[in-house]
């Protein structure tokens, strides 16, 4: 079953601990620190792929975390980086937070984003080493990852895409113009989600067709699921408005335009064939006229008898820009992805030290209501000393 929306739980991997140790040697009696640093912890990262066609593959699984990073040594050993998550999904994929503000969008193929960093590793004893304090006995903890719940969200990337009333059509016409095999029957919204197809010319180029389940009145207001079907024309360079020929067309025609303007996003403003369909079921295919610049062409079709098809093909070519003619510019500077979200800090206002007898805490702006969730994350335990500033507390 095809999916265009998936909600999943991320979370980077926590930090290694930073090691306390000294170096303990034959006839080196005072060898001074040698706690090595902790490895940060795994990233969590989304990878836009074109072989994907949608977002099944978080049916069954939802929450995805970054490994931890290893924690620091004594001989100055560092801890290794936690092992990194990639969250494949096709491309023209969104990314939204738990507010359904847009986070990543992941409009080319190889477009990557981090969406929850993996925490810092500790620093070992040896960092804090100094002339007057040559002995640290105390070493920082690791942090702990970024978290966040997601939406996922695709929205089709297509040259074209068929739209009109239920049972116009337009699964029939796609079979006859694409190698795409939708469901067609003889009755309303036979076709639930979108289904795409590849158009081929002589010439060996190819052309991306969609077929998005009908519209109705009062789609643009969510009306029959109207806001994810219509999402995915968003994308689309060309629109294929397939009208019964049965059917007044002029008043189908606007009916959908009706929707389209109200749904906005440019929806009204995209260039569109207008497609007659079924005209093996009238006597004459009726003339029809639309003066409206968006219509570049009105074409009588039948997809079951495929009279009008070699002429729509050749206008889809016609229509829609060669992309691969021109050379891509170069794309010096230029993100891989759009981000619409400050980074986050790196390091937290405080920093949480682990000793021989307890934990210290280090810095400004504890909020008291973290500090609990941070110092069992630390590791401590119901008994340990707790350092914060002047005072001492007993975590509990």
């Amino acid at each position: 079953m095809f999916r265009d929306r998936a909600r999943v739980e991320v979370r980077g991997g926590r930090g290694g601990d930073g090691s306390l140790s000294f170096r303990r040697e034959k006839f080196v009696p005072k060898g001074g620190p040698d706690g090595g640093d902790g490895g940060k912890g795994g990233d969590v990262t989304i990878v836009a792929d074109p072989d994907l066609r949608d977002l099944a593959a978080f049916r069954g699984r939802q929450r995805f975390a970054g490994g931890r990073g290893v924690h620091g040594k004594g001989a100055n050993k560092h801890g290794a980086e936690g092992q990194d998550v990639e969250l494949r999904v096709p491309v023209g994929t969104q990314v939204l937070d738990g507010d359904g503000g847009l986070l990543v969008d992941l409009a080319h193929p190889g477009a990557r984003a981090v969406v929850a960093s993996g925490g810092l590793g500790g620093a070992g004893n040896r960092r804090f080493a100094s002339p007057t304090q040559q002995t640290p006995r105390f070493a920082e903890v690791g942090q702990a990852g970024e978290e966040a719940e997601l939406e996922l969200r695709l929205k089709l990337l297509a040259d074209a895409a068929l739209l009109g009333f239920p049972n116009a059509g337009k699964s029939s016409l796609l079979r006859r113009v694409s190698n795409a095999k939708p469901k067609v029957a003889d009755y309303p919204f036979t076709t639930l989600a979108p289904v795409l197809g590849t158009v081929d010319s002589a010439d060996g180029r190819q052309l991306t067709v969609t077929d998005v389940p009908g519209l109705i009145e009062g789609a643009s207001e969510g009306v029959g699921l109207g806001h994810e079907f219509l999402a995915h024309l968003e994308r689309a360079r060309l629109f294929l408005h397939v009208i019964d020929v049965q059917e007044d067309p002029a008043s189908r025609f606007a009916s959908i335009d009706a929707e389209l303007r109200a749904y906005g996003a440019g929806l009204a403003e995209r260039p569109q064939i207008v497609v007659l369909n079924k005209i093996d079921l009238v006597p004459e295919p009726p003339e029809v006229e639309l003066a409206d610049p968006r219509v570049l062409q009105v074409l009588p079709v039948s997809a079951v008898t495929g009279a009008g098809i070699d002429e729509l093909r050749r206008s889809l070519f016609e229509l829609i820009p060669d992309t691969q003619a021109a050379p891509e510019p170069e794309r010096v500077g230029l993100a891989d992805f759009l981000v619409y979200r400050p980074a986050p800090p790196r390091r937290r206002p405080y920093r949480i030290f682990r000793g021989e007898h307890g934990f210290r805490v280090s810095g400004a702006g504890v909020p008291d209501d973290e500090l609990r969730a941070a110092l069992k994350a630390a590791g401590a335990r119901p008994g340990d000393e707790v350092d914060v500033g002047d005072s001492t507390f007993v975590f509990e």
